[in-house]
């Protein structure tokens, strides 16, 4: 015996609240047309009732009444409760539990460009006049507008991108100067080094390339080694994730966009090359005698 939600549902509702299938089929219009038996389980729901098993084709049974188990559905991104919600042909559900003139909720889309807000407001006018109440009247009626949160998260979320801009970008530039020390002091350790090779016909620009690759390389690694870190971390919050049911709110399936790891290739090739630059045109001026004299 488990407690879980269960709503009458149409085929619409699952676009609309952001649910997707991952076994089995949703509800159709010939489920609603001969009022079928059927059901869609959250993945939460499933894993309750039936732990390891396939449940697909199975039966539950809700106050009595037998329902065929025809899909399992996870959320994107929503809460995990959403995903211990039952559903049953909006049909079958009023015809098998009386509930012929109950509706719990319903929800609508708008076509693009059109802001929900507009859609809100007609909303309230034409439920108040069939149901005599005042349109201003909260309390008669619950609408909830997704946009306006959308509009908040993207608003967080933008601020959020901003920071973590502004600190990859100062890191880099620490990372940069730190780098560029570091080859300075190379340079000067290998002075009477760079001293022979001009003595023997190295010309400047195969000395400057010879510091900008040794730049690039450690630049290069470090950065990889930091992105590989990244990786991993983010295959053990997956796994984390999945552990703790598979739905954490705004965490869903974290992973590295291949785009991101071409781009911040890039990066580190041209942070590498800046690095190197002044210390590689420093060992380049430097003179062969006074190399050589050099300690």
């Amino acid at each position: 015996f488990s407690a879980y939600q269960v709503f009458g549902s149409v085929p619409e509702f699952f676009t609309i609240n952001g649910e997707k299938m991952q076994k089995g089929r949703m509800i159709n219009e010939l489920d609603l047309a001969e009022r079928r038996k059927v059901a869609v389980l959250g993945e939460r729901a499933r894993l309750v009732l039936f732990k390891d098993e396939d449940a697909i084709g199975k039966y539950i049974k809700i106050r009595g009444v037998h329902f065929k188990v025809i899909g399992i559905f996870t959320t994107t991104g929503g809460e995990g409760r959403e995903e211990e919600r039952v559903y049953t042909p909006f049909t079958t559900f009023q015809n098998s539990f009386n509930q012929y003139n109950m509706v719990q909720m319903f929800g609508m889309t708008t076509k693009s460009g059109i802001p929900a807000k507009v859609i809100e407001e007609k909303a309230k006018v034409i439920l108040a006049k069939r149901h005599h109440y005042d349109p201003n009247d909260e309390e008669a009626a619950f609408l909830n507008n997704n946009e306006e949160d959308h509009q908040r998260f993207v608003g967080l979320f933008g601020g959020i991108r901003m920071f973590i801009w502004i600190v990859g970008i100062g890191t880099l530039i620490a990372g940069i100067v730190g780098v560029s020390n570091i080859m300075l002091i190379i340079v000067k350790e290998r002075t009477r080094e760079i001293g022979v090779r001009k003595a023997l016909g190295a010309t400047p620009w195969s000395i400057v390339s010879l510091i900008l690759q040794e730049s690039v390389v450690i630049t290069g690694l470090s950065g990889y080694l930091g992105l590989l870190a990244g990786v991993g971390l983010l295959d053990a919050m997956r796994s984390g994730i999945e552990k703790a049911g598979g739905n954490v709110p705004f965490f869903s399936n974290p992973g590295v966009d291949f785009s991101i790891a071409i781009a911040a290739t890039i990066i580190l090739v041209l942070a590498g090359a800046a690095a190197g630059l002044m210390p590689a045109i420093r060992a380049a001026q430097i003179k062969p005698i006074e190399a050589l004299r050099a300690d």
